[in-house]
């Protein structure tokens, strides 16, 4: 079958989102390898978390399909922060691991415009009319007016256990031997990335009664409003190293391909290998390890936090110093990946190659690690991808719409040059672009660029209609001599505090009250970080031409030096530059004002 408008080639989560963005607009084709593993879950069997959450409220407002994938398949939900502000409260949610692949295969199997194509893909070639022709290694020649590289960890993949190394993109599963050099061709900058597991553990050898068990939420959340079915079902443990698995790992550095030189991609820092941790952090005398399962009827469990590229046997050994472990049997060996990655600087905010028009990548491949990241760059791009092979004008989504934009621009203005992890931390403006908001915010951009339909637009402006009328109501009423939004905004009160006192709500969602209360609570934090966000919109062409920046004490060390040697002209320029954050940005603005003229360009 031919007639594509878009070929989607990989079907890990980035593939999958791709692929079901463009089959909104027409009929799309998916190059996999072997079609049981699109939707698989290489690590961790969860979804979500700090700063991971949010991509995937802000996917599900866009009518993407992770959140809806997690909600089904959800065993094990919490929210995490939950004593802290809504600016940081994340949803966790961990999933049956199995079923999320077998949920996701049905989706998109059954999807009446996507084509599944089994196949490695060889070479990219230009058809000389702005499209472009997949070549498979068996000679086929696939035609498509664009083509979304989600490659993951395959494209030259080699795996490590120990000293050991064998060509695989993942466990049991060959690379992408091919696709790095027409990338090449084209004058793309490839790079050397690493990442890595975990061991998974059999769940009959482990004492769950010398762990630490965390319950689910009594009240589970989810990301489509709906929690799953089972989403309370299974708790999650906890462990930790001990001093023997300390003395074990720095006897036996040498032993890990990443110490011994055998590796030169680069790790995350924010994901470090348990050798990493040891070695790195020596002063702790332990690291806490989170033991999550694989399903319900667990078969095996996974040790987060234990990342290695150690061989077998010593993981053996070292597994059984933890506290629950020590009769444990591990069921699949810890193993580090080293891939390839494009240089995220050469593509477009809609993860276009500048080189390569009509050409997108997704996910691994432009050097970001997680599954939330990867689908929403899977979104971005296969949205793109079928604009322009419709002949669609082209629309950008910026970094103040929220955590999506943030992930987008700072691939393509800042690079990485290690595994790119979306943080809470990254986002100047969180209290504005929550993970409670998401809809609001994301609903009318996917309804702007095609993804969703008028009905769920008015739904959400209906849902946010009510909260309004929520807010007006608590300001309406008094009890005691104070409006109802007086009393919520005392840091002890709730809504139904308020409504003991005789106020009353009108009928609303368990969501629609949350957003009410945290609409009454931080109004003030609220007003002030839009205030801040306009001022710094109207600071942006200010000029730092001359500018000593050595002289300005409170930048951090890193942002002090890259600004002197690289000399940005304006503040825009400034914040471009990856190692500036956002509190160094603050402090050149109060550096200007106390110059006390007018700078701008």
């Amino acid at each position: 079958m031919s007639g594509w408008n878009v070929i989607v080639i990989g079907g890990g989560h980035a593939g999958l989102e791709a692929a079901w963005a463009a089959a909104k607009f027409s009929r799309v084709a998916l190059l996999i390898g072997n079609p049981a593993t699109v939707g698989r879950m290489p690590c961790n069997p969860a979804v979500g978390g700090p700063g991971k959450s949010q991509l995937v409220f802000e996917l599900q407002a866009m009518g993407g399909l992770m959140g809806r994938l997690a909600d089904e398949t959800a065993i094990h939900t919490r929210v995490l922060n939950a004593s802290k502000g809504p600016a940081v409260q994340s949803l966790r949610v961990q999933n049956e691991r199995d079923a999320y692949a077998e949920r996701a295969q049905d989706v998109i199997f059954g999807h009446p415009n996507i084509d599944i194509l089994r196949g490695e893909a060889a070479d990219l070639e230009s058809d000389g009319q702005g499209g472009w022709l997949v070549v498979t290694t068996d000679g086929r020649r696939l035609a498509a007016r664009s083509v979304v590289v989600a490659a993951g960890t395959f494209m030259r993949g080699v795996t490590w256990y120990g000293r050991q190394s064998r060509a695989e993109g993942r466990q049991g599963e060959p690379p992408s031997r091919f696709l790095s050099a027409p990338l090449a061709r084209a004058g793309h900058v490839l790079k050397r990335f690493k990442t890595g597991t975990p061991p998974r553990v059999r769940a009959d050898a482990v004492n769950f009664a010398e762990l630490l068990e965390i319950p689910a939420d009594p009240n589970p959340r989810g990301f489509t409003g709906t929690p799953g079915p089972r989403a309370a079902e299974s708790p999650t443990w906890q462990t930790h190293t001990t001093p023997e698995t300390h003395r074990l790992i720095h006897e036996n550095i040498h032993e890990s391909p990443m110490y011994s030189g055998d590796i030169e991609g680069l790790g995350p820092r924010y994901c470090p290998s348990i050798e990493d941790k040891v070695v790195r952090f020596a002063h702790h005398d332990r690291h806490l390890l989170f033991v999550e399962p694989d399903g319900v009827q667990t078969s095996e469990v996974y040790l987060q936090g234990f990342s290695s590229s150690l061989p077998p046997h010593l993981q053996d050994a070292l597994v059984r110093t933890l506290p629950g472990f020590e009769q444990a049997v591990i069921q699949r060996y810890a193993y580090a990946v080293e891939y390839d990655v494009v240089d995220s600087l050469e593509l477009t905010l809609n993860l276009e190659s500048k080189l390569m028009p009509g050409l997108f990548t997704a996910g691994q491949i432009n050097g970001t690690s997680g599954y939330e990241e990867a689908a929403a760059q899977g979104l971005i791009a296969g949205t793109a991808a079928a604009r322009r092979a419709g002949g669609e004008a082209e629309a950008f989504i910026g970094r103040e719409t929220g955590y999506i934009g943030v992930l987008l621009d700072e691939l393509v203005f800042k690079g990485s040059n290690e595994p790119y992890r979306m943080m809470t931390s990254r986002v100047e403006h969180r209290l504005l672009v929550r993970q409670d908001n998401a809809d609001e915010r994301m609903t009318p951009i996917g309804h702007a660029l095609g993804l969703v339909d008028a009905p769920e637009v008015e739904r959400v402006e209906a849902k946010y209609a009510r909260v309004q009328a929520g807010i007006d109501a608590l300001a309406a009423q008094r009890a005691q001599g104070q409006t109802g939004d007086a009393w919520l905004r005392r840091p002890e009160f709730t809504l139904p505090d308020v409504e003991a006192l005789g106020v009353t709500l009108p009928e609303l969602s368990a969501a629609e009250r949350e957003a009410v209360e945290i609409r009454v609570k931080y109004a003030g934090y609220i007003r002030r970080a839009e205030l801040q966000l306009r001022a710094e919109d109207r600071s942006r062409d200010l000029s730092l031409g001359g500018v000593d920046f050595a002289a300005i004490g409170s930048l951090s060390n890193e942002a002090r030096e890259k600004l002197t040697r690289l000399q940005p002209q304006t503040v825009e320029q400034a914040s471009r530059i990856s190692g500036v954050r956002h509190a160094d940005i603050s402090a050149l603005l109060v550096h200007l004002k106390g110059l006390g003229v007018s700078r701008e360009t």
